[in-house]
């Protein structure tokens, strides 16, 4: 009997299957890059919390526990430098590579590794994956109205901004491990060791995490100022941020055509790093337990050091908690603030600082704008500043409340290890290997949050920007 036929539809060809979700990837990342960014870094960091889980990245060959890998990819990813384990003997050469790999990539930034996983993707810049990777470079990202062109990088210089990062990336890193790897021979490590640690110092340094290759961390290097120079040059140079790179790439040093953000960012970074170090100097030259031993010298260096390090570098030539407690505040005042915009440094920028402080001086002068440097800030740029200043401190707060009432630990270590995590800076006063588990995922989700940054994700949530086409009548609340 003739059997009956039977309509069998053929399977699409794989790459079909390839084009439309590449097609749809590409969506994602033209319609909303902010949230094409938060969806790498998450992907990135549940890939590397796999990799890290692995028993191969383990020094003792054995699983590392799921809380103790997400924490420390997020930490990587994130560029932080906390660690709930003990990141130089704890990982195997295997985990090292990934820690060194991560930190290169997280160091990118959120809305940089978007736009350049976007060009990837599409194979060209759309308009507006321009428009993002322009706002991620532009202290006027938020001003919806004219722009001056000379404050801001042209569309027509994305690609060249991210070539400049990538670039400098690779640039800065080298010429750091060449120098360094003599005076780490200096301070008797072996040749051979050398060669790895080296780049591995360099990486840390210019990316602003932190993390030692080896047991003793910076103790044997204590008295090469040498060495511990060069870590404070790479970290400035990762604080300062991409676009700043890119102006004095440009410019040199002609600084009369430096843009707005980049005075900004150098200004107020060096005002905060001499401010700082003279704080820590006066608070701290009658401590036993940090700079009291020391000699004149030796105590400016390292108040220098550690002003430097409170930035966003992570690395720390004494214990965080042998400092006085007055210096614990100081310290965390500083992380707050964190490095320059687009940069591998966190907290809320210098430029906000900067705004806010310029904002504050205008009112005091009874002025109807903001200026600096014969340049106009928006009122739109002030609101975004003050944002970010309050989403910061509601984070860090909230934070500080839930692992303080987990752990019931002093709320002043908490709360420098909470500020140290959301600005991804790294230093700890030992309470972060000390957490249970609910509470290191508290905490990393408090550095995912701070490396990714509040206007990204507000932007993320948001799905499309509305225009209100009308005003309502104005009427003045008491202020103050």
């Amino acid at each position: 009997m003739a059997g009956k036929a039977v309509d069998v539809r053929v399977p699409r060809d794989a790459s079909e299957w390839r084009r439309r979700a590449r097609e749809a990837v590409k969506d994602l990342a033209t319609a909303s890059p902010s949230r094409f960014a938060v969806l790498i870094f998450s992907s990135l960091i549940l890939l590397f919390t796999a990799l890290f889980s692995l028993p191969i990245a383990a020094a003792d060959g054995r699983a590392t526990p799921l809380a103790d890998a997400l924490f420390t990819a997020v930490s990587t990813i994130c560029v932080t430098g906390l660690s709930t384990v003990d990141m130089a003997t704890h990982w195997s050469p295997f985990g090292h590579v990934l820690i060194y790999v991560g930190v290169n990539v997280g160091a990118m930034g959120v809305l940089t590794l978007a736009s350049i996983l976007g060009l990837v993707i599409s194979k060209r810049l759309g308009l507006r994956a321009k428009l993002i990777a322009a706002g991620d470079s532009n202290p006027l990202r938020a001003h919806g109205g004219p722009v001056n062109e000379d404050q801001t990088v042209r569309l027509g210089e994305v690609g060249q901004m991210l070539a400049t990062v990538a670039l400098s990336t690779l640039v800065i890193e080298g010429v750091l491990a060449i120098l360094i790897y003599p005076t780490m021979l200096s301070s008797g490590v072996e040749p051979i060791t050398a060669l790895w640690e080296a780049p591995y110092y360099s990486a840390m340094a210019f990316t602003n995490t932190g993390f030692t290759p080896n047991a003793e961390g910076l103790d044997p290097f204590a008295q090469n100022y040498l060495f511990m120079t060069l870590l404070m040059a790479g970290v400035f140079l990762g604080s300062i941020g991409f676009p700043v790179i890119f102006a004095l790439w440009r410019h040199r040093w002609h600084v009369r055509k430096w843009t707005l953000h980049a005075k900004l960012t150098i200004i107020t970074t060096v005002a905060l790093f001499v401010a700082g170090a003279a704080a820590f100097l006066l608070l701290e030259y009658d401590n036993p337990r940090t700079f009291g031993a020391m000699n004149a010298w030796d105590t400016t260096f390292q108040a220098f050091f550690l002003s430097a390090m409170t930035r966003s570098g992570g690395f720390s030539a004494i214990e965080v908690g042998d400092l006085s407690g007055s210096s614990l505040v100081v310290g965390s005042m500083l992380m707050f603030v964190g490095g320059g915009s687009a940069s591998t440094a966190g907290g809320i920028k210098v430029t906000t600082l900067a705004i806010l402080a310029l904002a504050v001086w205008s009112e005091a002068k009874g002025r109807q704008s903001v200026t600096a440097f014969g340049r106009r800030i928006p009122s739109d740029v002030q609101r975004v500043a003050l944002s970010v200043v309050a989403w910061g401190a509601t984070i860090c707060a909230l934070s500080t409340i839930i692992i303080s009432h987990i752990t019931r630990a002093p709320v002043d270590q908490v709360l420098f290890d909470v500020i140290s995590g959301f600005a991804t800076v790294g230093l700890t006063t030992g309470l972060t290997e000390r957490l249970p588990d609910s509470a290191v995922y508290v905490l990393a989700a408090t550095m995912f949050m701070g490396r990714v940054g509040t206007v990204t994700l507000a932007a993320a949530v948001a799905a499309t920007s509305r225009s209100q086409l009308y005003s309502l009548p104005v009427e003045r609340p008491i202020v103050g």
